[in-house]
């Protein structure tokens, strides 16, 4: 496909959740008044993300795949001349999975809600935020200047703080607040950051800003522009300690909201570390990276540890808590990719991204499945004797279940595990000038997590699918996988096996945009 196709492709695969978030908010066609508006509204949703996932299909299959680390697709515009701010967009071998994980999550989710309406307020309403949401995820992951990527990434703050809020349950609104909170402040201190490179480097456009690789920025420079950037790319990711809003969240977010929230939300903060201060500010990185690799396996050992207290007999456990902490623990092994300043931890860390979008994407999928069906997620009923027992009962839904953890511990040959490997890969052998002692402190610290990872996520699968020993007599089967359950989840499934037995297909792609992102190096 010729460049001006692809540009055309790119720019429609923007507009048009925005176009299709107005659209729903719109009155009934004359036809549907007699009908079910609110179904009518939610086939809308399923259409036009459908639509978005074609295109960016189209986008994947047009892309120069003998060319990864060449921007493709651009677009570049003056918008406001005045303070140098252009409408920039195009992909590379980076951003190209993103948009691609972005929009199928999205349609899922959109299928999902369609065959099971989510309880709230309007539909009309819940469309277009979802709609909102996406076209605010995928402008994150393909705009190239500075600002309007700050635009897009607070553009994503509202739909998520109001999914939550109105449709989630649980003490919604206070986690909705706490969610939005956290994220303006880190938001805030970031957008300072991204005028002080700006300003100080006389542009930004962030692909002569990578190009330049932070020559024209002092070294005090890039220490301050790493910080404040940092720190609002860290709360989004989630770093710890800047995790705490997470956890609450996910648990009273829906089934869709807690979906896209850990499959493409999160992201969105280690994507703009890779973006934005790899290559800018290399000197800035170079000196706050053993800081945050130390930070990222305190991470991965402490949301393990949470884990495993909450997966214990007797604690009141909610798994959908649960699963938010191991994302955190799962984050730190991303942030430790990144961390270790070299293609193979990088690259471990933009695969771990995306095989952690879709194997939490698929996890939280089913969590809200055992909720429809025995109306809590609280693991000591579930496990108890009136509880799951799913093997049992719903053997399928237990088959999928055990799945998803499996990959989620990481097991060779599924997508989990070969990010985690890279990044600890690298951090065995990190960039010049960093202490290798330090580094291989940091890889036996996240290989402990591994275990601890293993240890809680086989506690889940024998308390959910098999229940507690002494209580695990719950009779009758339930309703096993529904049919649209099968065509949600089935991708996500799919994907995660293929990701894992060939990962060069993810690998070709992001390995030659790397290393040109780290200079050659």
């Amino acid at each position: 496909m010729n460049h001006t196709a692809l540009q055309y492709v790119l720019a429609a695969t923007l507009v048009l959740p925005l176009l299709g978030a107005v659209g729903a908010l719109l009155p009934p066609p004359p036809g549907l008044r007699g009908r079910d508006p609110g179904q009518a509204v939610l086939r809308h949703g399923v259409t036009v993300t459908g639509a978005v996932l074609v295109l960016t299909v189209v986008l994947a299959a047009g892309f120069d795949h003998d060319h990864p680390a060449k921007m493709q697709a651009t677009t570049d515009l003056s918008w406001i001349p005045a303070l140098r701010i252009h409408l920039h967009i195009g992909i590379d071998g980076i951003s190209l999975p993103l948009l691609v994980l972005t929009a199928l999550l999205t349609f899922l989710c959109a299928l999902y809600s369609y065959f099971k309406p989510p309880e709230g307020p309007s539909p009309k309403a819940y469309v277009a935020l979802l709609l909102l949401l996406e076209s605010g995820t995928l402008a994150t992951f393909a705009v190239l200047d500075l600002m309007l990527f700050f635009l897009a990434f607070e553009m994503v703050l509202i739909p998520m703080y109001f999914l939550i809020a109105r449709w989630g349950g649980g003490d919604r609104e206070r986690s909705a607040l706490r969610f939005i909170v956290y994220t303006l402040l880190g938001s805030v201190i970031m957008l300072l950051g991204l005028l002080l490179i700006g300003v100080k480097a006389g542009t930004f456009d962030m692909v002569a800003l990578a190009t330049d690789n932070g020559s024209s920025l002092s070294h005090s420079t890039q220490l301050i522009a790493v910080l404040a950037i940092g720190i609002g790319l860290a709360v989004k990711a989630p770093m710890w300690p800047l995790h705490s809003w997470l956890p609450d969240a996910h648990t009273a977010a829906p089934t869709t909201g807690s979906v896209l929230l850990a499959g493409v939300l999160l992201k969105m903060g280690s994507y703009g570390m890779v973006r934005i201060l790899l290559p800018m500010t290399p000197g800035g990185m170079h000196t706050f990276a053993p800081y945050l690799a130390a930070f990222a396996v305190v991470g991965i050992v402490y949301g393990s540890l949470a884990c495993l207290w909450l997966a214990r007999p007797g604690n009141g456990g909610d798994l959908k808590r649960l699963i938010a902490y191991s994302s955190v623990g799962h984050m730190g092994f991303v942030l430790l990719g990144i961390a270790t300043l070299t293609r193979t931890g990088v690259n471990g860390a933009l695969f771990a991204n995306i095989a952690h979008g879709l194997i939490t994407g698929l996890l939280f999928f089913l969590v809200g499945a055992v909720k429809d069906r025995y109306g809590s997620t609280d693991l000591d009923q579930l496990a108890g004797r009136t509880g799951a027992a799913l093997y049992g009962r719903a053997p399928r839904l237990g088959g999928l279940l055990a799945f998803a953890a499996v990959a989620s511990l990481g097991l060779p040959g599924l997508a989990g595990f070969w990010g985690e490997m890279l990044a600890m890969f690298g951090s065995f052998h990190p960039g010049a000038g960093l202490s290798r002692g330090a580094y291989l402190t940091f890889t036996g610290i996240a290989a402990f997590g591994t275990l601890l990872t293993a240890a809680y996520l086989l506690v889940v699968v024998r308390r959910v699918c098999m229940g507690d020993r002494e209580t695990a007599h719950a009779p009758g089967a339930l309703a096993d996988v529904r049919g649209y359950e099968f065509a949600a989840w089935t991708p996500l499934a799919t994907l995660t096996v293929v990701t894992g037995l060939w990962p060069a297909t993810l690998l070709g792609l992001t390995e030659p945009a790397v290393r040109t992102l780290l200079g050659g190096h």
